[in-house]
């Protein structure tokens, strides 16, 4: 049974969702403003987050939340913080690509806590809380996949727009990979793309200029799910935003790879 606290993440994001769940299918009437290259924001972005917000502040009132739209909101507790993406993967959800995700996460003081990312077009809820694994559908457990040779993994990575500080170190870490793996996938949501990796879906992810709210829950699925997350050159994924997530085996050949890159 969920707790307390994933009832009220799961409650926010499914509420969310119906206006997402609306819209998808119809995205040539959907309103679409430029927020950058590559980075598209519509008015379903800032109506998800502003149901989340509402849901997740009218149980937890004194916390406070970080959210892709609207910034950071600090609560009177210090200690808890709500992370919010509404929809990671705009891009895709203008198109009409189901690779979309709500991702909700709960930060205690500096450790994440609790974790979602939900898909509302494939109906998949992602669910994780320290301690206590991580779930899909809240009923079957999530286990990071067990393979130990790279030439059979499947791997997932961004893929940075050209005007990108991270596009040429992008395409020579691209390069070393390529030839070497079982094949290479990019999804649009780096949400979804670290919800796989919990799930064994994919072997390994990597990407870099990342968010926190791109991040939060997934790197707790992923641990959850007995898999490793860290820093491309060893930081704290959460400050530096470049991350390299797999099971503890082929870590360090990713990290091997990745690292020749800067050679």
């Amino acid at each position: 049974m969920s707790s307390p606290l994933m009832t009220v993440m799961i409650n926010a994001a499914r509420k969310a969702a119906r206006g997402i769940q609306r819209d998808f299918g119809e995205v040539e009437n959907l309103q679409v403003s430029r927020k950058g290259p590559g980075d598209f924001v519509t008015n379903a972005d800032r109506r998800t987050e502003k149901i989340l917000r509402d849901e997740l502040l009218k149980a937890r009132p004194f916390y406070g939340i970080l959210g892709e739209e609207t910034g950071l909101a600090a609560g009177s507790d210090p200690d808890n913080c709500w992370i919010v993406d509404p929809i990671d993967g705009t891009t895709n959800f203008i198109h009409g690509m189901p690779l979309i995700a709500i991702s909700i996460a709960l930060q205690r003081r500096e450790e994440i806590v609790a974790g979602l990312i939900y898909n509302p077009i494939m109906n998949e809820l992602f669910t994780a809380e320290r301690g206590r694994g991580a779930q899909l559908n809240e009923r079957r457990r999530l286990r990071v996949s067990a393979r130990r040779d790279l030439k059979d993994a499947l791997l997932s990575c961004g893929l940075p727009h050209e005007t990108n500080d991270n596009f040429v170190t992008f395409n020579r870490e691209l390069a070393a990979f390529q030839g070497h793996v079982a094949g290479l996938r990019r999804t649009g949501s780096a949400c979804l793309d670290l919800a796989y990796v919990a799930a064994g879906r994919f072997d390994a992810f990597w990407e870099r200029g990342l968010k926190p709210w791109d991040l939060a829950a997934g790197i707790l699925l992923i641990r959850e799910a007995g898999g490793r997350v860290v820093d491309i050159e060893g930081g704290d994924p959460m400050a530096t935003g470049n991350v390299i997530a797999s099971n503890a085996e082929l870590l360090a050949e990713m990290q091997k790879r990745l690292g020749s890159v800067r050679l």
